[in-house]
């Protein structure tokens, strides 16, 4: 008897565990969280818009408050304290000074109170004098108003300090005008502005400033002295120094050589070509246009006192002038800093803006960092004062380019001016600028 053909069962389907049924997520747990998420959105929409109401309102009261100085301030929690204290224990006098202290505020807020219009030009006869001319400086008040404006006071920043002004009433369409004069016996860039009307109370509770112009800079120059030229002797190569690198084309010319193939046809030597019986043509010793290096020590370390360092200045933008009429490529390094000299005036700017530090770096670290950003410089004006010795400046002069000239300025105040040799550079000392002229043909007669 042959058994029937066995009928493969059907795959028994895959059957969760407990464990992982256990790992599923209820369906109460997914609304609950789902709920958390919800309520934490909430919350943080909540919390953002409560730090922008915030902020709104911050900046709606902050312009109210800022009239209020700190004697207001005083006079303020003076009040409150004694209306409170006053009136808790019914004391009689404290409430008369809180009532005092509020009249008081109310006549001050009176005299701050109500637009003004004004149209208010400021204008410098010069933007650019030098240490000691007069700068004057000049505002004109227009009325803008329809209807006539209460006294107020003008005020006009001049660097660190305020000029003030008394404006009288002013009708619609009336015009008042001051002239100002700046103190320029320093070398300094001067911030002008911007002029601003103050409105206040006698007292001085309140006071409301309004902003009506941009400010302007005064930049006040360094004194310089004309010099003659700073060429002769020092630098006379109005088509450049002249290297042992070979070239094709230039000006100096050094030797003949046979033709090659791609050579210029314009610097075949046809008589010397004639003669070999072979193309000669010229070669030339490559060309460099000299480059003036003017450094300035801002240490004060390197300075006997300040008016030593304002005569380093001066002598530096004496010689930077002379060298920029001459038509020469002029570099100029602070202890801190480059500066601009692509012509004259804003060679004296950078100056005006030149500020001495502990933070910067010395002759030597100066000298150094002139030898690693303009290894081509023919060369080389170091600026300093009595603070530096011979033995400094020769470690500073190690640190220069091999083939530049080298000169090392050194203002020192009670001196008489002199040169002296210093191995591969030259020391000059000199009281004042005024003696760098005389000093300077000295120098080109070495």
């Amino acid at each position: 008897m042959v058994p029937p053909p066995s009928v493969p069962a059907p795959e028994a389907e895959e059957q969760e565990t407990p464990r992982e049924r256990r790992r599923l997520p209820r369906p109460r747990q997914v609304v609950a969280g789902a709920r958390e998420r919800l309520r934490a959105a909430a919350d943080s929409q909540l919390a953002h818009d409560a730090r922008r109401t915030v902020a709104r309102g911050v900046r709606a009261v902050v312009p109210v408050l800022a009239p209020v100085t700190w004697l207001g301030w005083v006079a303020l929690g003076i009040t409150v304290a004694a209306l409170v204290v006053g009136v808790t224990l019914e004391w009689v006098e404290l409430v008369v000074i809180a009532i005092a202290g509020g009249v008081l505020l109310a006549i001050a807020i009176g005299y701050v109170i109500g637009r003004t219009m004004y149209r208010i030009e400021l204008d410098l006869a010069y933007t650019r004098v030098v240490v000691g001319e007069r700068a004057l400086g000049r505002i004109e008040i227009h009325s803008a108003s329809s209807r006539p404006l209460m006294p107020a006071t003008i005020e006009v920043p001049v660097g660190s300090a305020v000029a003030s002004f008394h404006l009288p009433r002013m009708q619609p369409r009336d015009v008042h005008e001051d002239v100002f004069a700046i103190p320029t016996s320093r070398r300094a860039v001067l911030q002008v502005g911007p002029v601003r009307s103050v409105k206040g109370d006698p007292l001085g509770l309140l006071r409301r400033q309004v902003r009506w112009t941009e400010p302007v800079e005064l930049f006040v120059h360094p004194r310089t002295v004309q010099l003659e030229e700073t060429a002769p002797g020092l630098i006379r190569d109005l088509e450049g120094i002249t290297t042992r690198d070979l070239t094709n084309s230039d000006i100096a010319f050094h030797a003949l050589r046979d033709y090659v193939a791609g050579d210029d046809r314009r610097y075949i030597h046809w008589k010397s070509s004639a003669r070999t019986g072979q193309l000669m043509v010229r070669q030339f010793e490559q060309t460099r246009r000299s480059v003036l290096a003017l450094g300035l020590s801002t240490n004060p370390d390197d300075y006997g006192d300040p008016d030593e360092l304002e005569t380093a200045i001066s002598v530096l933008g004496s010689l930077g002038l002379q060298a920029i009429r001459d038509e020469m490529d002029v570099v100029v390094r602070t202890s801190r800093r480059s500066l601009p000299a692509t012509n004259g005036k804003r060679l004296l700017d950078g100056l005006s803006g030149v500020a001495s530090s502990q933070r910067h770096d010395r002759l030597v670290g100066l000298a150094g960092e002139i030898g690693r950003e303009h290894p081509g410089a023919s060369v080389v004006m170091l600026h300093v004062g009595r603070g530096v010795d011979v033995a400094t400046v020769r470690r500073a002069t190690a640190l220069l380019p091999s083939q530049a000239r080298i000169l090392v300025f050194q203002a020192v105040t009670g001196t008489k001016a002199r040169v002296q040799p210093l191995g591969p550079a030259t020391l000059v000392q000199l009281p004042s600028v005024t003696e760098l002229p005389r000093v300077v043909r000295a120098v080109s007669e070495l």
